[in-house]
């Protein structure tokens, strides 16, 4: 899985620099065409996670994940063979839909095939798909110095290319064991799982509507960050990319150590403290970078970026943990699914909350960071309270580091 995490990444990296540049300039949009188009795909795509969930409980995954590439590949490949509106909003939604549920079946399939390592396993897929999304990044920006058309049409091919190379990979991955599977024999009958939904768990809602708001961070560098530098008087508009560059490399060196700290439910409870400091220490980071010289904006942009990466690193452990020690062992595709929704709709509402926190100015990101730590103690205290009542879908097993 980490070749395909790799693998993926990088040609979804290849796309994901250039997809404004291509309906701009390929497709000839509007601002306001491309602006539509991103919005529609992505309400689309908020579906992915909880239907990837479903499928994922009654199928064998493997087979779920494969059939979810080819749709992402047909997707890709489909926008090439057209510049009509409403076809490439329908193949961009096709692909969004794809992308948010294969997200959520690797990260079962990491729950299903690490079992109580399972932080461990996430953290180090993660640290290769960081190293993918550089990669694609990286190639996508060498591409581009040659500025024609026939460049963005090869590397939405080479984002295509990726799906498929990913779903030949995935063949070859074993299918791990379901509690929601199993082979009956022609003598006894299909056993039986209790029937469980989400959607009527409201703890379990709670959780993830909490945990909506601590995926905020990923609006701060792919909208706070460019925004505050782009109009900021004083701050260098190169700083933006290296932030960029920044992010990824912490993520790269210092996800999988972070990930030793939250190896247990209690553990990763317990790091919803400094989760909430780190927020904090984000915002008020912003909040000083808003006005001054350029020698104290960029030190302030700096530390921010630095802030929010580690409250990146700290959010994903704890997420990996809670979200599947707070579901059933009988249901958890289903309950991935829903709590696949809370990173879905960030994506949605956090851009408006980034530009209403630079709008306010230093009060506004000064709210927003401690608004955000405030929600990280009350998910702190929420989840005490389920773990009360609720039996784990793993027993808190320290990881060994032999």
């Amino acid at each position: 899985m980490l070749v395909i995490a790799l693998v993926d990444r990088s040609g979804s990296g290849l796309w994901a620099a250039v997809s404004v540049l291509y309906f701009t300039y390929v497709s000839h949009f509007s601002v306001a065409q491309v602006g539509t188009l991103a919005a529609v795909s992505g309400a689309i795509g908020i579906a992915g996670a909880p239907l990837g969930g479903r499928l994922a409980d009654r199928f064998p995954l493997t087979r779920v994940l494969i059939a979810l590439q080819l749709v992402r590949a047909i997707a890709s490949f489909g926008l090439l063979t057209t510049h009509a509106y409403v076809p490439l909003i329908a193949l961009s939604a096709l692909g969004s839909l794809g992308d948010r549920a294969a997200n959520i079946l690797t990260k079962l399939y990491a729950a299903r095939v690490a079992g109580p390592d399972r932080v461990r396993y996430q953290a180090v897929t993660r640290t290769a798909a960081n190293a993918g999304w550089a990669l694609g990044g990286l190639a996508a920006a060498a591409a581009l110095t040659v500025g024609t058309t026939t460049v963005y049409s090869w590397l939405l091919t080479g984002d295509a290319v990726s799906f498929v190379a990913v779903a030949l990979l995935t063949l070859r991955c074993g299918e791990p064991s379901s509690p929601t599977r199993t082979v009956a024999t022609s003598d006894d009958p299909a056993p039986t799982t209790p029937a469980t939904t989400p959607w009527r768990d409201r703890a379990y809602l709670a959780y993830v509507a909490t945990d909506t708001v601590l995926f905020l961070d990923d609006a701060v560098f792919k909208v706070g960050l460019p925004l505050a530098i782009a109009h900021s008087p004083t701050a260098p508009h190169g700083l933006a990319p290296l932030l960029m560059v920044l992010n990824n490399v912490m993520v790269v060196l210092l996800q999988v150590p972070v990930a030793r700290y939250g190896t247990t439910t209690a553990a990763a409870r317990a790091l919803l403290l400094p989760l909430s400091a780190m927020f904090a220490l984000g915002g008020a980071a912003m909040a000083l970078a808003a006005n001054g010289p350029a020698t104290t904006v960029t030190p302030f942009l700096v530390a921010a970026a630095v802030s929010f990466t580690l409250a990146e690193m700290l959010h994903a452990t704890v997420s990996w943990e809670l979200s599947l020690a707070l579901a059933p062992d009988h249901a958890q595709g289903a309950y991935l699914g829903v709590h696949g929704l809370a990173q879905s709709t960030q994506r949605s509402v956090g851009p408006l909350a980034v530009t209403a926190a630079l709008g306010t100015g230093p009060v506004g990101w000064t709210a927003f960071g401690a608004g955000i730590a405030v929600t990280c103690l009350i998910q702190h205290r929420l989840v005490r309270s389920r773990l009360r009542t609720t039996a784990l879908s793993v027993p808190p097993v320290t990881v060994s580091e032999h």
